[in-house]
């Protein structure tokens, strides 16, 4: 992999990877329930947003392990979807994202043309890219985590990637999904999926779902990558 290509917010739109239409079974594992998501053709981009094309766009960076090849981390929900709106400005796209400060809340447009996070429905099917297992590959292989990251991130684009060409799904760092968790327990916590770089085996897997608070939660092995409908 060149990373050099990634440098560039310009190739923004090269490195995103057409998902095929199709269709995924998630589970709640509170409540046992289990259904089904149409999944509907959308882009997603080939990496984890990088620090260099996080830096570019908002002029901040707020990892905790610095380099411009590694993921941004250390990033609250919102921040990731400010970026998203920002991004989706520079290039003349509808935002997805409303921010309403005055209370706190963050309205999803799921069918505005701009750029956002993956729902979970559409990370995890984009994740299996066809399998049926809880991984896409041997661990090793396709992930850092605790085992062999030596307790960091690492350049993105390094293990290998799925049969769709998605690098890092699993492992280095978590990553933001649009969807709320469980507003009947959690309110407006939303979800994280893929396990990083100081997770366990068992937490690194296509199926795990973590939540948190949007606007307060924050950590230094939790980034995003962003979407777009097709």
């Amino acid at each position: 992999m060149n990373l050099n290509s990634i440098k560039m917010t310009s190739n923004i739109l090269v490195q995103m990877v057409e998902i095929p239409k199709g269709r995924i079974e998630l589970r709640d594992d509170r409540t046992k329930e289990k259904w089904a998501v149409e999944i509907e053709p959308f882009l997603l981009y080939k990496f984890p947003i990088t620090q260099d094309i996080y830096f570019e766009i908002t002029n901040e960076n707020p990892s905790t392990f610095k380099g411009d090849l590694l993921p941004v981390e250390t990033i609250t929900f919102k921040e990731a979807v400010i970026f998203c709106n920002k991004i989706s400005a520079q290039f003349n796209l509808t935002p997805c994202y409303l921010i309403q400060d005055k209370n706190e809340e963050i309205i999803f447009e799921k069918t505005a043309n701009g750029f956002r996070l993956p729902t979970e429905a559409e990370w995890e099917y984009a994740c299996k890219a066809g399998t049926t297992g809880i991984r896409y590959g041997e661990l090793n292989d396709i992930a850092w985590y605790k085992d062999n990251s030596e307790n960091k991130t690492h350049n993105v684009g390094q293990k290998t990637p799925n049969a769709w060409g998605l690098y890092d799904m699993l492992g280095n760092v978590w990553e933001w999904c649009s969807d709320l968790y469980d507003t009947e327990v959690y309110g407006s916590y939303r979800i994280f999926r893929g396990g990083g770089f100081c997770d366990i085996e068992r937490s690194v897997m296509a199926t795990t779902r973590r939540r948190s608070h949007p606007l307060k939660f924050k950590i230094d092995d939790l980034g995003f990558r962003i979407a777009k409908n097709k």
